[in-house]
């Protein structure tokens, strides 16, 4: 029998009310806590515990506080990317962002899809999609970038859009829902 984390992982339909996910929410609570009260000198530098709790970034990747995430363990950074202030990643599968790409302020990433059926949401149940954003690309602020979404490189994103749908290379997106532009 699978454990609720192994059901996460594997792209299956999982309860996320579980103690073994809850310890790693809460592992990710404190790293993210000791990255948010770093001294301004180490502004756009990573903490210790949130360095060691990520899946994978680079020495040039930048994250401004506030951050939050779920996990954190699923969530690779490329080199030179940049998540400025409020950034948001519910990680509950894996989220990949490509070299050189910024994300403004306040953007969102949920990887979460709950279940339509409301006895089985609030069970707790839900399924996780992993997101892809590739290299180059710009996310403007308050953007929301929803679960199984790939967006290509050098693509942007208009600020407050709503990606559900995937990006292809090199299109601007903007709207809600987040459409093709120009």
């Amino acid at each position: 029998m699978k454990t609720e984390r192994e059901k996460m992982e594997a792209g299956e339909w999982y309860t996320c009310i579980d103690d073994e996910l809850e310890a790693l929410r809460q592992a990710a609570y404190h790293a993210v806590h000791e990255h948010r009260t770093l001294h301004p000198s180490e502004r756009g530098l990573i903490s210790p515990a949130l360095r060691a709790l990520l899946g994978s970034a680079t020495d040039s990747t930048i994250i401004e506080t506030p951050f939050h995430c779920s996990y954190g363990v699923n969530i690779h950074l490329e080199e030179r990317v940049f998540l400025n202030a409020g950034c948001t990643i519910l990680d509950s599968a894996t989220v990949r962002i490509g070299a050189q790409t910024m994300l403004g302020p306040n953007v969102q990433i949920y990887c979460a899809q709950h279940h339509k059926d409301a006895e089985k949401r609030c069970a707790g149940l839900e399924v996780a999609k992993p997101v892809t954003i590739g290299k180059r690309v710009w996310i403007g602020g308050a953007a929301i970038i929803m679960p199984g979404v790939t967006i290509g490189d050098e693509a942007i994103v208009g600020a407050g859009s709503v990606v559900t749908k995937d990006v292809p290379a090199g299109a601007t997106v903007v709207g809600n829902p987040a459409r093709v532009r120009g």
